[in-house]
């Protein structure tokens, strides 16, 4: 049986957080629960004589949206007509960018594979154009329904090399292309609400070979985990049907995600099947200097920049990597550590584990923490300073998070704060030592860890007020 290579590319469709559509004034992105087909106006319903106006918030998020990808700005581009007829396009053609879109080629490097063995590649994009949406068809079991509220918003299809091998790159590559593009504000990526939604290409050639296959395409994917397994599904269904002696038939097809499937829709039209041709009533989109200057200037600092930084600073790709998984995290980070006074792994531990673990448990974002960034800082700093240990500062994090509050007033509230007087200290030593002679000639014998014993009972006398750490050295220091 011959070994095959999958190639892969994908064709993502973002949805812009413009205020208003493409072209005109109606609001973009409006809710589930906006009566259908009252967010509409004359012109993204396509009525005749009616002009289109380009909406220059939608143009400068798609021109942020190229420069996170790395993406060259074309200043000068334009947009065509593609035509086909179906109920969703009211005016029966779609306004899209053709052959002079406003993101040339461009790259984003996506990370992949295990913890402890992560992988990084770069994934090419060939461009990335600006085109209105269509409206949103439901099919009942007798007739189908058509919502034109969403007919006119801004979309930016990002169209990528075929530079994917495998349905794990594509799940990455998906990954950074979220989180890009809701770290730059461009789009908020809701796949829920169909903000993002991917058209999936997939051939297989044998390996060692560099001629591609014949490609599928299957349609309109709003999962990372539909495109991870329609893929999965169509490499071992193109692979049976190549052993088998058979051929490849270039189509379009549909994920049935209750079978696992995919389905044959349509044979694969080609760009003549669509008449593109110049849009008449828009002019060419022509970027001045200023203009272009002025929004390269208000671009955040992007990811893969602070993920080197936090790996200089020392910590490690994995930590990093989670700390720039999102643009309020990485913020919410730096703002626990920027005293100095807060290790950045010690904040790492407790933002991954602690905050953001219950975070998810409940469904929640960062930007819904109960206990702001200012306020884990403080608590960390009185744990940094010996003040309070582990445990007392899990405690009181636990008060914070379901109640709120000062973390300094509940360490004293509590009567939490650790002895740090050399001569009490000492005095507590010295009395475990007293009690517990067995384990004091297990370490003097070289048994490291019997000193575990002698920290608990200065832990017992002091009732937990004294510093483990602090008492582990004056303990070793008594003992020789």
């Amino acid at each position: 049986m011959t070994e095959f290579e999958p190639v892969i590319g994908l064709e993502i469709h973002v949805q812009l957080a413009s205020h208003t559509k493409l072209f005109c004034a109606c609001p973009n992105g409006v809710s589930e629960d906006t009566k259908p087909n009252t967010a509409v106006c004359p012109i993204c319903l396509g009525h005749p004589g009616v002009m289109p106006v380009l909406t220059e918030g939608a143009l400068e998020l798609a021109v942020r949206a190229g420069l996170a990808m790395n993406c060259q700005t074309n200043k000068y581009s334009s947009f065509s007509r593609k035509h086909y007829f179906y109920p969703d396009l009211p005016k029966g053609y779609q306004i899209t960018q053709y052959d002079e879109p406003i993101n040339g080629a461009g790259y984003i490097e996506i990370t992949y594979g295990p913890k402890d063995n992560l992988q990084k590649k770069r994934i090419g994009i060939h461009h990335a154009h600006l085109e209105e949406d269509a409206a949103k068809s439901s099919h009942e079991a007798e007739y189908s329904l058509v919502d034109y509220n969403r007919a006119g918003d801004p979309l930016l299809e990002i169209v990528s090399m075929p530079d994917m091998r495998s349905p794990d790159e594509a799940y990455a590559y998906l990954t950074e292309i979220k989180r890009l593009m809701r770290w730059v504000g461009a789009s908020n990526c809701d796949m829920e609400k169909g903000e993002l939604r991917v058209d999936v290409n997939i051939s297989l050639r044998p390996k060692g070979q560099e001629q591609f296959g014949t490609r599928a395409e299957i349609k309109n994917l709003n999962s990372f985990k539909g495109v991870r397994d329609a893929l999965i599904y169509e490499i071992n269904r193109q692979t049976e049907i190549l052993n088998n002696g058979g051929k490849v038939k270039q189509e379009t097809r549909q994920w049935d995600k209750v079978e696992l499937v995919t389905k044959p829709m349509r044979s694969k039209e080609d760009a003549l099947d669509y008449r593109y041709f110049p849009e008449p009533d828009l002019p060419p989109v022509i970027l001045q200097d200023d203009w272009l200057k002025h929004v390269q200037e208000e671009m955040p600092e992007l990811p893969a920049s602070k993920e080197a930084r936090f790996m200089k600073a020392g910590l490690s790709a994995y930590d990093a990597g989670v700390l720039t998984s999102s643009r309020e995290i990485s913020t919410y980070f730096e703002e626990v550590t920027k005293s100095g006074k807060v290790s950045l792994k010690t904040a790492s531990n407790w933002i991954q584990t602690d905050l953001l673990g219950l975070l998810h448990a409940e469904k929640k974002e960062i930007e819904d923490s109960p206990i702001p960034a200012a306020k884990l800082a403080e608590l960390l700093e009185l744990t940094e300073s010996g003040k309070i240990n582990r445990k007392q500062a899990r405690e009181v994090f636990e008060e914070i998070y379901k109640n709120g509050g000062n973390p300094a007033k509940i360490v004293e509230k509590r009567g939490m704060v650790q002895v740090s007087d050399e001569g009490q200290l000492e005095e507590w030593a010295k009395a475990a030592i007293a009690a517990n002679p067995k384990a004091v000639a297990d370490y003097q014998k070289g048994n490291k860890a019997a000193i575990g014993a002698l920290v608990g009972g200065v832990m017992k006398l002091s009732k937990g007020k004294a510093n483990p750490r602090v008492i582990s050295q004056l303990l070793g220091k008594l003992l020789g």
